[in-house]
């Protein structure tokens, strides 16, 4: 999970009063986070956050949440957000490249060594969590004075522009950025198979940035920015706007002024937009998931506790959400919050009066009787892959290609489809313990997918020097004995056993399975050098309505 450090003299000057540390180290994990370490001596504190909670990934965010956590605000903070003649267009070539961008400006902001690196520190902790290491979502962020608007969000071949990227002092086009430079070879993957790459313009073809890749060196922002640029780019218009909301406000925090941005492309908007999201939270369904018995004002108290606005309406609780809180998808987010604004010291410490409320299924259970059957017949229990190859499911098998659901980029070639049988694998199994003494007995009851739909089998195999057709015949049919299944046994024309030497099980005029000795063709195939019996059994349709009073 993303881990913020920052300087406790930070996050007071942030808070506007002075919290001891050990105030922080005792409230911080009922807001939903884990104290990774403190340290007294530099005044450091690192604090875990959730995935779920990018808004808290850094000091400006943290201080926000404990605000109103801690009682010293209440209630939804609103950012003003005034227009600006701004416009981004974003040109129909970038549609099938890298489709969405949104951007803001930031004002009269006073930037700092310090203020800097919390910026890039969160830049780059929602690249990886929610920007899915850049490939769902980028961010850039640029000086202002150097750069004149409008600006264009394009797609280009990659040999046609030129500039002298971050961290560099030298013009590269696109293409070289790529095998060059150390960020277009971390992430050069997310443009594979492009003709043409994203590009950022100003109205005067100045460079602000080459998304999700790099920046250029024109928009570095220094400790003399007071007005800047932030554009974010991605595949998902949802996830940029929220990125967006994040980084804006958390620049307003360090007293920037926010200006919102025309962005005109296939649908024209504002951004950032920063609205607060409307919810509506039930009582009687908010008391019966938390086990308690709140009225609706203490369910207001709560959410304004955790940087909400909410109103009572009968047996509704209105809700007003922030912009930046991305992880509210359902209402039963919100109930947790209002858990966390009563505090979870208040619930209680009752133990549970039972280790589980769960049980086996009946599938479970029946497989669970056969497996004892199998392990009093004296044979041992095998578990194995359900990834398998075509070349181990039939053609070692001297049976005929059947559908298989293939793996679309495997690495391996023992790996390249589910299977579709269990035998296969047991015999891959008796090939990794040749070297063992025999007899082997082997059986596995597992999932295999025929036709797409997940099917439980027993399989099972047996090596030795006397390994024969009796033998294997007296086996399955003690097992459908014991199970109290009515059967018929047919002759079988199976590649897979020696010819009158394989049979099949009916049961109600439907093949269920087959038993016999393998063919030596299979036999060599999976490099084995003595006689094998095997058989193979559906037991979703063998045992379906036929279990319950065994099992």
């Amino acid at each position: 999970m993303p881990v913020v450090t920052f300087s406790h003299n930070d996050l007071n000057g942030l808070l506007g009063r002075e919290v001891p540390a050990e105030t922080l180290l005792d409230r911080v994990p009922q807001l939903g986070a884990d104290i990774h370490s403190y340290d007294s001596e530099n005044g450091e504190l690192s604090i875990e956050f959730f995935p779920d909670r990018p808004d808290l990934y850094c000091v400006e965010g943290a201080a926000r949440a404990l605000r109103t956590f801690l009682g010293f605000d209440k209630g939804l903070k609103r950012y003003p957000v005034e227009s600006s003649d701004i416009t981004l267009n974003i040109d129909p070539s970038v549609e099938k490249v890298r489709p969405f961008m949104v951007g803001g400006v930031v004002e009269d902001i006073t930037m700092s060594d310090s203020l800097i690196r919390s910026l890039m520190e969160l830049q780059e902790k929602l690249h990886i969590t929610m920007g899915r290491k850049r490939s769902k979502v980028s961010i850039g962020i640029h000086d202002m004075e150097r750069i004149v608007p409008p600006f264009t969000y394009k797609a280009v071949d990659p040999h046609s522009v030129s500039f002298v990227p971050l961290a560099k002092t030298e013009a590269m086009d696109l293409q070289e950025i790529l095998e060059k430079h150390e960020k277009g070879i971390d992430y050069a993957y997310i443009l594979e198979g492009k003709d043409q790459y994203p590009l950022l313009v100003d109205s005067e073809d100045n460079v602000l940035s080459f998304p999700p890749i790099i920046n250029g060196t024109l928009t570095t922002v220094t400790e003399s920015t007071t007005n800047v640029f932030i554009d974010v780019t991605g595949t998902d218009l949802a996830a940029i706007s929220g990125a967006l909301n994040i980084v804006a406000t958390a620049m307003a925090e360090m007293g920037g002024k926010l200006r919102s941005i025309k962005v005109e492309g296939t649908h024209t908007m504002r951004t950032p937009d920063l609205e607060p999201r409307q919810w509506e939270l039930n009582v009687a369904d908010t008391n019966t998931l938390l086990g308690v018995n709140l009225s609706s004002d203490e369910i207001v108290a709560a959410l304004e506790k955790m940087g909400f606005q909410a109103s009572p309406r009968e047996q509704m609780v209105d809700v007003l959400a922030p912009a930046t809180r991305l992880d509210l998808i359902h209402p039963v987010d919100i109930m947790e919050d209002v858990a966390k604004g009563i505090g979870y010291e208040h619930f209680g410490a009752a133990l549970p009066t039972a280790m589980t409320f769960g049980k086996r299924g009946m599938r479970q259970r029946r497989s669970d009787v056969v497996r004892q059957l199998m392990v009093g017949y004296g044979f041992l229990e095998i578990t194995t892959l359900m990834l398998t190859s075509q070349r181990d499911q039939f053609d070692n098998m001297r049976i005929p290609s059947k559908k298989v659901v293939e793996i679309l980029n495997p690495i391996s070639e023992d790996h390249t489809c589910l299977r579709v049988s269990l035998l296969p694998s047991i015999m891959a199994v008796l090939r990794r313990n040749k070297h063992r003494d025999l007899p082997q007995r082997l059986f596995e009851v597992g999932d295999v997918m025929v036709g797409h739909k997940r099917r439980r089998h027993l399989a099972s195999a047996s090596i030795s020097s006397g390994a024969s057709f009796t033998e294997v015949k007296s086996l399955v049919e003690s097992l459908l004995r014991d199970l109290s299944v009515k059967h018929t046994i047919v002759s079988s024309s199976l590649g897979c056993y020696i010819d009158g030497r394989g049979a099949e099980v009916e049961v109600d005029g439907v093949k269920v399975g087959s038993f016999g000795e393998l063919h030596p063709e299979v036999i060599t195939a999976f490099e084995l050098g003595y006689p094998v019996t095997a058989f193979e059994l559906d037991l979703t349709t063998l045992t379906a309505g036929k279990l319950e009073r065994i099992a």
